[in-house]
């Protein structure tokens, strides 16, 4: 009997230990289910898109990441701001389909914060007004006529806020030498590229130090 009360003892300390422990251990930080809760307009979504051109575009530019925009809530519902042939809104649920297993991350501009209400919001749609309609520019050039994913995106941001999102770097200095990227480029441009034509690629807007992430997969 006094073996059993002694055992009984022990477990008690014990237990009471444990919870003592617990008690002190920090409470876990639960992100909500519905990542969409995290955004704000005007927040950059990038994703990893398939294809020849998306294979491409990550062999030339060394990263993962082959398309972007911009995200406005409009009546309730996420809409992503892209150009994609033509420029257009698009449901954040359908774009993020269209991306390599559903992964998408968002980031932000590090001074949002800062602004007064909706005064970013309305900057980037006054800027981005004029591209709605555009066809998609498939020679990646730097002029209005067509234009690209990460081109409507950092030329929003460069006539709304005035915010140069890193700058465009001539197709020169991307990696071109694989044969997936070369046979792209044979394919757009024949034997005469544009090397020196500036350009912006979803990579370098992702690794852009004025953006910090805010969610993602």
């Amino acid at each position: 009997m006094r073996k059993r009360a002694l055992l009984f003892l022990n477990l008690a300390l014990v237990g009471g230990t444990l919870l003592a422990v617990w008690a002190l251990a920090p409470t876990p930080i639960h992100l909500p289910n519905d990542r969409t809760a995290l955004l704000r307009d005007g927040d950059i979504v990038f994703q990893q898109t398939g294809g020849e051109q998306g294979r491409a575009v990550q062999l030339a530019t060394g990263s993962p990441w082959t398309h972007v925009g911009v995200v406005f809530r409009e009546k309730d519902r996420w809409m992503v701001y892209e150009a994609v042939g033509p420029v257009s809104s698009t449901p954040l649920d359908e774009w993020a389909a269209h991306g390599a297993d559903g992964l998408w991350v968002a980031k932000r501009w590090v001074d949002a914060e800062k602004q007064p209400p909706n005064s970013l919001r309305s900057a980037l749609k006054k800027a981005g007004a004029r591209f709605n309609g555009l066809p998609y520019d498939l020679e990646f050039r730097w002029g209005d006529q067509r234009i690209y994913c990460s081109e409507l995106v950092w030329k929003m941001y460069a006539e709304g806020p005035g915010v140069h999102l890193c700058e465009p770097k001539p197709m020169r200095e991307h990696a071109l030498g694989s044969a997936a990227v070369q046979q792209v480029m044979k394919e757009r441009y024949g034997s005469t590229p544009p090397l020196d034509e500036p350009m912006i690629a979803p990579g370098a807007l992702f690794d852009c130090p004025l953006l910090r992430r805010v969610t993602g997969n």
